[in-house]
């Protein structure tokens, strides 16, 4: 006997309508294995354990049989293939950051610590291991200060920085004070500094960019006033940085000002920051200003401390010649005329200009021979585009006073108010409608992977990845002082709505999953992809991108697909060699929906094997 659903016209026998309700339980078990810093039992796991969960399950049912009928032509026979773990040395592997591989290429504007993916052939296809004795990081904000030695032992930044108060060891964990190169005295009194000029605490900054960002203690320390910073740092001489910004459970990725774009849209952040980031702004006739400036936000700030401001004062304690630094300054001044910028503090060794809300007061500049425009729709071609040494225009305006691109409320009004390229019809096929209705989707949505997965709202997961992010949904839906999420605008997406994502006060980046992501492995608490293998079908290698999240997952580290149910049972026969437990249930609207939900957990190993 057969049922058709009217969604769409399909026959769905009997077997495939029971849905089963033990995923609760499975997370359940999972509290008993949580581990937290030290080495102690994750207190809100045991919580969890204590309490009980509340599981409807139907004994006689068989969850592995109940989609078989949709794998008929699948060789049952056949054992899924089983992953062997990499060799210890791959511990920290960067794919496309890899150190061996950057030293071929040139030194000169820093192409050699950009991304360089490994050909097909020499791709790894093992499955990357923690170090021995991981832990899971410490829940926010006490991972903030303190990060296990276990999770990244180096200690090299203890000794380099050491009169900077980047980093001390302490027993067998690293404590962050929260200083810096430009903030021995810690990173609150610094954003003090930077408050008296720039308005960080009523929500009209909400995001931030930090270019060679250290260890990250400023986009740490800008989290309790609401500001979302999006940090990076290449992977260089400088070990483990990036590494120690996401254990923190700071937003970070491997990156680098060199020949390549920036992997983010336009008009995205509400503020850029310097600090000693050894960039050379005034190189290249202001390219990576030009850059920042495409990524800037009308009306948004940029921010530069350290050499070479304030020369005339600082140049003795730089030990560095007057010269030098005065041709390095007003190369930086030249620049920020010409893109009409305004500066507004000098003082110190900190500098902060604003750019103007529209060009309406820079109209000069377009009779001036040194301005050079960019093509007006290639503001957002950015992956694997070289950089360009032209002015992104502003969009339109009607009156002198009108913020080009819309004005946005302050945050958090301005998570769930139409982002203005909604509103003005820049993003093709998506309406006002279209964009409240998607939000509604994703509040339901998320409603029902709390009901899966209680944990997702306990603190548990901090660093979250949304691999397929559309319209910022889910990040909305799922938004918490507790957590973050990085959400990703596949290349080959139909829409590009990462701007969109910006507008909405949340964060997020360009990326291929054909390739390696510019992260560390272990980075992510919780990985959610939506459509995603639906959407690489016959792109690549789907057992690429599942070895790709395995490397970023956290041992113990829970995974979300939602997916259409063929695609999802190859997805789980490839995980069934990856060391993961999975369960698979159906849409919350029931079994007649083709969409179902995969759920995972990463089971807890390390170098050698040893799991717990």
């Amino acid at each position: 006997m057969a049922l058709k659903n009217p969604a769409d016209g399909r026959t769905r026998s009997w077997v495939q309508i029971f849905i089963v309700f033990g995923l609760c339980c499975f997370f359940y078990i999972l509290g008993a294995w949580q581990r937290s810093g030290f080495g102690k039992g994750d207190s809100i796991a045991l919580e969890i354990t204590k309490q009980g969960a509340d599981c409807n399950i139907i004994p006689s049912l068989n969850f592995e049989t109940h989609h078989a009928g949709d794998a008929r032509n699948a060789d049952e026979s056949e054992k899924p293939k089983s992953f062997k773990p990499c060799p210890p040395r791959y511990v920290d592997y960067t794919p496309c950051q890899d150190q061996k591989r950057a030293m071929t290429f040139p030194r000169n504007n820093m192409i050699y610590r950009e991304r360089h993916c490994p050909r097909e052939e020499d791709k790894l296809h093992c499955l990357v291991p923690a170090p021995e004795g991981y832990v899971t990081p410490f829940p926010w904000p006490k991972s903030r200060d303190y990060v296990p030695y276990a999770n990244a032992p180096y200690k090299a930044l203890t000794v380099e920085k050491a009169i900077q108060n980047w980093i001390q060891y302490e027993g067998n964990v690293f404590r962050f004070p929260g200083g810096g190169t430009q903030f021995p005295q810690g990173a609150d009194k610094y954003i003090d500094q930077l408050a008296d000029v720039i308005p960080i605490t009523n929500g009209t900054v909400r995001t931030a960019l930090d270019t060679g960002c250290g260890v990250a203690s400023w986009g740490a320390y800008l989290w309790s006033r609401n500001v979302l910073t999006m940090s990076f740092a290449p992977r260089d001489s400088h070990e483990a940085q990036v590494q120690f910004a996401l254990e923190r459970g700071v937003p970070a990725v491997i990156g680098v000002l060199g020949t390549i774009k920036m992997p983010y849209p336009s008009r995205a952040f509400d503020m850029a920051h310097c600090s000693r980031c050894l960039i050379p702004w005034g190189a290249n006739d202001g390219m990576y200003l030009k850059e920042v400036d495409r990524v800037l936000r009308p009306g948004g700030y940029w921010i530069l401390s350290g050499p070479p401001i304030n020369w005339r004062i600082n140049y003795k304690a730089w030990q560095r010649p007057k010269e030098q630094l005065e041709e390095e300054q007003q190369k930086i001044e030249d620049v920020a005329k010409l893109l009409c910028w305004e500066k507004k503090h000098e003082k110190g060794e900190i500098a902060i200009w604003q750019k103007r809300v529209n060009d309406d007061s820079c109209r000069g500049r377009q009779d001036d021979s040194q301005v050079n425009f960019c093509k007006a729709g290639e503001a957002n071609d950015v992956w694997y585009k070289k950089m360009d040494e032209c002015i992104t225009p502003y969009p339109d305006v009607s009156s002198a006073d009108e913020v080009a691109g819309g004005e946005l409320k302050p945050f958090p009004e301005r998570l769930y108010d139409v982002p203005p390229r909604i509103a003005s019809g820049s993003v093709p096929g998506v309406s006002v409608e279209t964009y409240q209705e998607d939000n509604n989707i994703w509040k339901k949505h998320v409603s029902a992977y709390k009901k899966i997965n209680r944990l997702i709202d306990s603190g548990r997961y901090r660093n979250i990845l949304d691999m397929n992010a559309g319209l910022g949904g889910f990040a909305a839906a799922i938004d918490s002082p507790k957590l973050w999420v990085m959400n990703v605008m596949p290349t080959i997406a139909a829409k590009d709505t990462l701007g969109v994502i910006y507008e909405r006060g949340l964060i997020g980046i360009y990326h291929d999953w054909c390739e390696a992501f510019s992260t560390y492995p272990r980075t992510y608490d919780l990985i959610h992809a939506h459509g995603l293998f639906s959407l690489y079908k016959d792109k690549c290698n789907v057992e690429d991108i599942l070895l790709e999240m395995d490397r970023i997952l956290r041992p113990e580290g829970a995974v979300i697909v939602r997916d259409e149910v063929d695609v999802l049972i190859k997805v789980k026969k490839i995980t069934a060699g990856m060391r993961w437990d999975t369960k698979m249930v159906d849409h919350e609207d029931g079994p007649l929906v083709p969409e179902k939900v995969l759920v995972a957990v990463k089971q807890y190993w390390t170098v050698g094997g040893n799991t717990q």
